[in-house]
């Protein structure tokens, strides 16, 4: 009887491990091979003024600012104006070279203070929520400043939109959920 469960819980390891092999056998897929994913439908064009956070990454301003993004399409630039409406600086589209859009889970300070309760507060510790941020990378020829930076944006739905008309203006070239610029090839 020893011998006939050992033997079956044998066949059954055996029979998961060809499962498991099985289903990891690489799989065709119907997109290009150069990456591009024109198919998608495009989002709707982004406002002129969108309501960010700028959260750091700019040479000379490390505090996290409320403000706006503007589209300044006269000059060829994205700028960020605080909350007052002064401009506190421009990323030239022609020095964007990459954009992509990003998501994080993080727990509210609310939730981290409730979660130390005794015995009440241990469920109030799973409680998370989305942060989505516009991250853009840019190397100005005219300033030689470089960098990365990126801005807190409240849903996907504006992400998105900003992040497509963005890399229209900017000319970049989408690589699966990224956007960059292509190197233009050196003139011999």
């Amino acid at each position: 009887m020893r011998n006939t469960n050992r033997f079956a819980i044998a066949i059954a390891l055996v029979g998961a491990t060809a499962l498991s092999v099985i289903a990891q056998r690489p799989r065709s897929t119907s997109q290009d091979s150069n990456g591009s994913t024109s198919s998608m439908p495009a989002p709707p064009a982004a406002p002129a003024t969108v309501k960010v956070k700028y959260e750091g990454g700019v040479f000379g301003y490390k505090k996290k600012v409320d403000g706006t993004l503007n589209f300044d399409d006269t000059n060829n630039r994205l700028v960020f104006r605080d909350d007052k409406g002064k401009e506190l600086f421009p990323i030239p589209y022609q020095a964007i070279t990459g954009a992509y859009a990003d998501t994080h889970k993080v727990r509210p300070k609310a939730a981290t203070i409730g979660s130390n309760l005794p015995y009440y507060g241990w469920p109030i510790g799973f409680i998370k929520t989305k942060v989505r941020y516009l991250t853009l990378q840019y190397d100005d020829p005219d300033s030689r400043v470089a960098g990365v930076t990126s801005f807190r944006l409240e849903n996907k739905d504006i992400i998105d939109s900003v992040l497509y008309t963005l890399a229209n203006k900017a000319g970049l070239d989408r690589r699966g959920e990224v956007f960059v610029r292509k190197r233009q090839p050196a003139n011999p």
